[in-house]
Formats: C-alpha cells, sequence, structure tokens
C-alpha cells in the first residue's frame, strides 16, 4: 500500500511537469526553487505565440533550444529514470513543492515536446503520446466510458471495429456501434443513462465517410457527452477537430503525422473545455487519496482528460512511446504541410484517373463530383482530403489479385500516410477480422482496394495503376 501511494504521488509529480503543455511548469514552486537545476531540464511554457502560424508552430511549438544546451534538434533523452539529486528534494517532489521528471515511462523531455508541439496545432490544452495509434484510441475510450458506454461510429478502421467487439467490453466498456454516424437520430436513440461519450474518425478508414464534427458535436453537448475524435487521416494540418467542437482528438502518429514509415505511436490531445464533473462520468469524480484526497479534475482542471490517462492507463497499463520515436515522429511534423499538401493533390488527380476506368466501379474520394460528402469535404477540408481512399474493382478476386501483384511503383503493406504509395485489398487485411456482413455494414465490400498516396511523381503513379489494369 505504502509503494502504491508513492508511485501514485511520485505520477502526479510527473503530469505536472509534462501536462503542462501551454502552462509554465513552475507554477507552485516556491521561490527559492526557481533558480534549481531542474529548470535547466524543465518542461516548457509554450515558446510560441498562438498566433503564429501552422508551419511556425509545427516547426518550434513545444521547445526552447536555449534550456536544452542549446540543441537545434529536440536531443533523444534515452534514459530510463532521472536523478532525484537527495532525499530532501525526494520529499519536496513528494509533497509538490517542486515539480520534476523521475521515470520515462510517465514523462521525459522528449516526449514532452512533442505532446507539447501536437497540442499546439491542434489548439489543445495538453496531450499525452502513447506507444500506438491503437493505444490512443483504446486509453481515450477507456478513459472517457469506464463502467458505461460509449457510442461509436460503424464505418471505421477494422482493428478499432474489432476492440468493440472483443476488448472493450471486457474491460467494462459497452460499444453501442452506429452504422451512420451522421444520423443524428439513430445517435440520438442511442444515448442512456450510462453513456459516457460519443467516437468518431473524422476522414474514416478505408472509404472516407467524413463526419459531420458540428453537428454531432452539438448533440453530444447537449446530453453531456464528450465527443472523441480520431483526426489520423486528416492531421491538423487539414483539420482541426477542436475548432468544430471535440472535446478529445486522438492520432495514430505512424501514419501521416510522422509520414516515413519508421515509427509505431499514438497521441491523444484534450481541448481541455469538456465539463467532466456534470454527473456522466463518475470516475472522474472520485476523490483520490494519492492526489490530496481531490478529484483529478481539481487538481489537473485545465487538462483533466490527459491527465487521468497519464496516471491511470499509461501509468498502469504501460503502452510508453520511446524518446527515440518521439524525436522521429516530431521530424516528421515538420513537413507535415508539404507532405499533406502534395499528397491531397495527387490523389485527387489519381480519383479522377480511376473515375472515369472501365475497371473501376466506384471511387471513395469525398472530393469528385456527385460524392455524398462533397458538402462535408467543402466545410472541413478547404486545404484537401487527404492522401488516403478507396476504389471498387470491377472483377474477380483472383483479378484482384493479378491487379495487386503487377504494380510496381505502388508498395503493398498495411501502413498509409507514407511518404512511399501503398495499396492494399482492405477486405483480407486491414477488415479481415470483419464478418463479411460487418464488412458490408462497414462500406467494405469485397471489392475494395485501398490507396494511400505518397510523394512520387503523380504521372507515374497514374501509369503504374495503368499498367497494372493491362497486365
Amino acid at each position: 500500500m505504502k509503494r502504491d501511494k508513492v508511485v501514485m504521488k511520485r505520477d502526479k509529480v510527473v503530469m505536472k511537469s509534462v501536462e503542462a503543455g501551454v502552462k509554465s511548469p513552475e507554477a507552485g514552486i516556491k521561490s527559492k526553487m526557481k533558480h534549481n537545476i531542474i529548470n535547466k531540464l524543465k518542461l516548457k511554457k509554450m515558446s510560441t505565440s498562438k498566433e503564429q502560424g501552422f508551419d511556425t508552430l509545427k516547426i518550434h511549438a513545444g521547445y526552447k533550444p536555449s534550456e536544452h544546451q542549446g540543441s537545434i534538434q529536440v536531443p533523444i533523452y534515452q534514459t530510463t529514470a532521472f536523478e532525484v539529486g537527495s532525499p530532501e528534494r525526494a520529499e519536496r517532489l513528494l509533497r509538490f513543492e517542486e515539480f520534476g521528471l523521475l521515470y520515462t515511462r510517465i514523462g521525459n523531455p522528449t516526449q514532452a515536446a512533442l505532446e507539447q508541439r501536437i497540442a499546439a496545432l491542434d489548439g489543445g490544452a495538453a496531450a499525452v503520446a502513447v506507444a500506438s495509434g491503437m493505444a490512443a484510441v483504446s486509453y481515450a475510450i477507456l478513459n472517457a466510458g469506464e463502467n458505461g458506454r460509449v457510442i461509436a461510429a460503424g464505418q471505421i478502421y477494422g482493428g478499432t471495429y474489432d476492440a468493440y467487439r472483443k476488448l472493450y467490453p471486457s474491460l467494462g466498456v459497452k460499444i453501442d456501434i452506429v452504422d451512420d454516424i451522421n444520423d443524428l437520430d439513430a445517435v440520438r436513440k442511442l444515448i442512456q443513462p450510462d453513456t459516457r461519450a460519443i467516437f468518431v474518425e473524422s476522414i474514416n478508414n478505408p472509404v472516407n465517410v467524413i463526419a459531420d464534427i458540428e453537428a454531432i458535436a452539438g448533440l453530444a453537448h447537449e446530453n453531456g457527452l464528450p465527443l472523441i475524435v480520431d483526426n489520423t487521416l486528416a492531421t491538423p494540418y487539414l483539420w482541426n477537430p477542436i475548432r468544430n467542437g471535440a472535446d478529445v482528438v486522438v492520432y495514430s502518429a505512424t501514419k501521416a503525422l510522422s509520414g516515413h514509415g519508421s515509427i509505431i505511436g499514438g497521441i491523444i490531445v484534450d481541448a481541455g473545455k469538456f465539463n467532466w464533473l456534470a454527473g456522466r462520468h463518475p470516475h472522474f469524480e472520485k476523490k483520490v487519496l494519492t492526489l490530496g484526497d481531490k478529484t483529478v479534475v481539481e487538481v489537473f482542471p485545465d487538462f483533466p482528460f490527459t491527465a487521468r490517462a497519464r496516471s491511470y492507463y499509461l501509468n498502469l497499463l504501460g503502452a510508453a512511446l520511446s524518446p527515440f520515436d518521439a524525436y522521429l515522429i516530431l521530424q516528421g511534423v515538420e513537413t507535415l504541410s508539404e507532405r499533406l499538401k502534395k499528397q491531397s493533390e495527387s490523389a485527387q488527380a489519381i480519383a479522377e484517373y480511376l473515375s472515369k476506368h472501365p475497371k473501376v466501379a466506384w471511387v471513395s474520394y469525398p472530393t469528385l463530383p456527385g460524392s455524398k460528402y462533397g458538402a462535408l469535404a467543402e466545410k472541413y477540408l478547404p486545404k484537401g482530403a487527404g492522401g488516403v481512399f478507396s476504389f471498387g474493382f470491377k472483377g474477380t478476386q483472383e483479378e484482384i489479385y493479378r491487379f495487386l501483384n503487377a504494380v510496381k511503383v505502388f508498395s503493398y503493406h498495411a501502413n498509409l500516410g507514407d511518404a512511399r504509395s501503398l495499396i492494399i485489398n482492405s477486405p483480407k487485411t486491414t477488415h479481415h477480422e470483419l464478418t463479411e456482413d460487418e464488412k458490408l455494414r462497414t462500406g467494405v465490400p469485397p471489392e475494395t482496394i485501398r490507396l494511400s498516396v505518397g510523394l512520387e511523381d503523380v504521372n507515374d503513379l497514374i501509369a503504374d495503376l495503368e499498367q497494372a489494369f493491362n497486365g
């Protein structure tokens, strides 16, 4: 018991430092401690103005070289733990008279720079980085939905759909699936007294269903529910769901955020606006002994969701992002705008080509003429609809395999958002866990082929598809 209390107190200290985001981590430190050596490693106040543009924030937010020996690059703090220095300092840390770092599983300066940068790009209050996109999705759903229910979009990534059925109910969160997340009447009918949240993808993987975030957020808030948005395909460059009312945003940083197929990672962003004490989330109302017999909202009022996700799920389940992977994600974020702009332009051109091809049954890209999501794309995606979409191949499974085996520039593997262009047959891979009826329910019929358009010359990509069709 004593050990558990010390662990929780230790984790609170680190959270105060790591979660601070745009707030100064010096808040609450006694004046005599302000010049302590720990300030050389402190997780800093956001060094960039809120008025600065996206492309400035993606390079500078969350990091100041003068606080890291003048290093222009964010250093990789490849360490398990941090020196406490003395038993006296340990006591100050445990009394919260000084905030500092203790253990990389729950806080590290490299991770913190990434968290603060993504929070700045999303306009959030704080963020927490984890070891994968599925960890981010799962921690968010479990953190919001404890001992209750979550209404979730049915047209979703196959791994998330599989977790709806297998994982979350076994951990105490029941999932109520809605086939059309934009059917507000259908969503409303699923709201029950123990409903805790609504979960959607902003742009669905793989068939580009676009969620009407403002409308869904409005319905959620009318009923005291937070809206959790998986914004992986759009990234904060193409779409900022928090501006449209989202309360929590999650990412698979494996995909477009990092953009080079070199890491596995995830991020949870807390908008810092939702009232977790309104009655639907009793687990946020519980007083915690190791928090001074206060609720997590009282102790971390500006970012209670990510504070709780860090102290409970990251700390106790342990899906920690390594400092090296955090560094690689930061490298990718620096070119996010340039990559997503070109990938969106190339995807548009390829979608237009496919829409006229006699061997293509349908194309899911939302900015094509006649798309049912055209109006939503115009509203939410003025910079482009991203580089990922699907099309239906006219032919047998044998012909689909022949086509996939014939491509030469496109790579066949299960990632997306890479600098390389990727192709895959989703019903047999990314959605293989689903039954045939579930695949149809989620909008992934047997003929579906997903493209993730990379940074190659678009003419070469179209020529590659053409020769594969003719092969």
